[in-house]
């Protein structure tokens, strides 16, 4: 009877995963609809030159992103010396993402004339609400964790800082670029209104995904730590469901951080207008 609460119990805990990536695979038609819009419009000079700047400016910034990589994997040497081969390549997947974040949060702002008076989009005009909130959740549960296990001495205090610092410049980044396209006023009526909000809506979905894999990995790392460790401690004192818990939690953070990533590179395609759209 144990065995098959325990089996329930971890197959409970993998539902939040299977329903992120299905909120993920409906922003793809968020994404198709904001193509679409750009699409079928004839752009004014401004529009078209709009978006190969936007383009140009994340294809750049993003490149930096190895250059972040190769700093952290630096970095992980220092602190934790031998040890550090296992961390190259997250640290070379946390330079990618903050690559992803930077470019969002520097984006240029367009030079088309706004509308008068201002006028701005409400937040669920950008992105799912959901998604937004879930990444909330996810980098808060990650810091508690990491702060958690770490005063319980099952990292050491360089992981902890470590963890703490991505998480919290990452969310900090995210929620800059998410201010910037809610508070930034819509331009006048006009073949520029569909890029702009296609722009706002790529921008909203690559640093919440971004910032949602940056928190769900690590966090199912350290559940997974934290599900062995307290499987080694259970006593009889009726625990011994916890290490369950915390081991399928962190099997399903695993699983949603890697769906989410490949959700984000599909939005790291470039807005464009196809020519064949307009024929």
């Amino acid at each position: 009877m144990g065995r098959l609460i325990a089996f329930v119990l971890f197959v409970a805990l993998l539902v939040p995963a299977a329903a992120l990536a299905r909120a993920w695979s409906l922003a793809a038609g968020r994404r198709a609809v904001a193509s679409a819009a750009v699409g079928f419009v004839a752009l004014t000079p401004a529009g078209s030159a709009e978006l190969s700047r936007q383009a140009a400016h994340g294809r750049r910034v993003r490149q930096l992103g190895w250059l972040f990589g190769a700093a952290g994997i630096v970095a992980s040497v220092v602190l934790f010396a031998e040890a550090s081969v296992f961390l190259w390549l997250p640290a070379l997947a946390v330079g990618l993402l903050a690559g992803v974040l930077l470019a969002e949060v520097t984006r240029p702002r367009p030079r088309w004339t706004t509308s008068r008076p201002a006028r701005r989009p409400s937040r669920g005009e950008q992105v799912s609400l959901v998604l937004l909130w879930s990444m909330r959740a996810v980098v808060v549960g990650e810091l508690v964790t990491a702060v958690l296990l770490g005063s319980a001495g099952h990292l050491s205090d360089a992981a902890t800082t470590a963890l703490v610092v991505t998480g919290v410049v990452g969310w900090a980044l995210a929620e800059v670029a998410l201010a910037r396209v809610l508070f930034r006023p819509l331009p006048a009526e006009g073949a520029d209104l569909p890029v702009d909000e296609a722009q706002r809506t790529w921008t909203a979905h690559l640093v919440v995904a971004a910032a949602s894999v940056l928190a769900l990995v690590p966090l199912g790392v350290l559940l997974l730590i934290a599900g062995v460790d307290t499987g080694d401690e259970v006593t009889r004192s009726g625990t011994a469901l916890l290490p369950v818990a915390l081991v399928a939690g962190g099997f399903g953070a695993l699983a949603a951080g890697l769906a989410v990533a490949s959700f984000l590179l599909t939005w790291l395609r470039p807005l464009r207008q196809a020519a064949a759209a307009l024929a």
